[in-house]
């Protein structure tokens, strides 16, 4: 008996045809919607700050001009060079390097040193103790900021940069939870393997976990370092001196008592944050990683 074959009839054929050209448009108009809104969303995001940059070539009688003259005419160059030699930019900025740097380092080695502690040591009160670390994230900063206050003015840091750093060196709730989610993740495995190696514990966490959790390193390191950079809140609570000042707060000397210096306070405004937008754009990739391989087991 002879094998018999059944040969798709061009129906068939215009069924599937059909089929693939349906899905293929709908697929092609749900990426086009959805770039249209995300494109749409960066334009108006984008919009204060574009309006930054164009107030920052302008004079002050064209900053409130309606409508609003996107492109300045004239454009006033004069407005930056002005603006950072009007003020002791050079020791801002070095302030600012100050805290932020020593922030980085002090968040990275306590949530490193906690988060191990937590993540691959076995000790009586472990979990407690993490649950009550924990709780700290739900207390807002207004909570803890008179007691903190208090101490470093009864240790006299006050009106110095030490209030703004030291601290940091003691862990951060978040820094620590993001460090251990990360850590609980590596096989143990790999800790029974140094053991038997005769590695002790700093060894472990040197040599075996430390070149592991880089991303997450990275992503508290840009984390704390921006958040340094952009504090204005800390400074102005602790800092009175001028010569102490950081540049978020030396861009408030721009505002005067009775007009601001808008030209000048764009211009400087975005000179100060172009520092975090270069590193952002070089380093997103860590950041990226350390948000996504961060994982909630444990």
């Amino acid at each position: 008996m002879a094998a018999s074959t059944t040969q798709p009839d061009s129906s068939s054929w215009q069924r599937l045809f059909r089929y693939l050209r349906r899905n293929s448009i709908q697929n092609t108009l749900k990426m086009g919607f959805i770039y249209f809104m995300l494109t749409l969303t960066a334009l108006v995001i984008s919009i204060p700050l574009v309006w930054m940059v164009s107030t920052s070539f302008k004079e002050s009688s064209q900053v409130f001009t309606w409508p609003i003259e996107w492109l300045p005419n004239p454009f006033r160059w004069q407005n930056y060079p002005e603006a950072l030699t009007s003020r002791p930019f050079g020791t801002w900025t070095l302030n600012s390097i100050t805290i932020a740097a020593m922030s980085v380092l002090g968040h990275c080695l306590s949530a490193t040193l906690v988060g191990f502690a937590f993540a691959r040591l076995r000790w009586r009160g472990r979990d407690v103790l993490f649950l009550v670390m924990l709780s700290a994230l739900m207390l807002p900063q207004e909570v803890t900021l008179i007691p903190q206050f208090l101490i470093f003015r009864q240790l006299g840091w006050v009106n110095s940069l030490l209030p703004l750093f030291v601290p940091t060196f003691f862990g951060g709730a978040f820094n620590i939870f993001i460090m251990r989610q990360f850590m609980v993740m590596l096989p143990r495995e790999l800790d029974d393997a140094a053991r038997i190696d005769g590695c002790n514990y700093f060894q472990i966490l040197t040599y075996i976990i430390a070149p592991q959790v880089f991303p997450a390193v990275g992503f508290i390191a840009i984390n704390t370092f921006r958040n340094r950079w952009n504090d204005f809140f800390h400074p102005l609570i602790y800092l009175n001196d001028p010569k102490l000042f950081t540049l978020a707060l030396g861009l408030r000397t721009f505002r005067g008592e009775y007009a601001i210096e808008w030209g000048y306070l764009m211009a400087a405004s975005l000179a100060v944050i172009l520092p975090v937008l270069v590193m952002f754009f070089f380093t997103q990739r860590y950041f990226i990683q350390g948000m996504v391989f961060t994982g909630v087991k444990g």
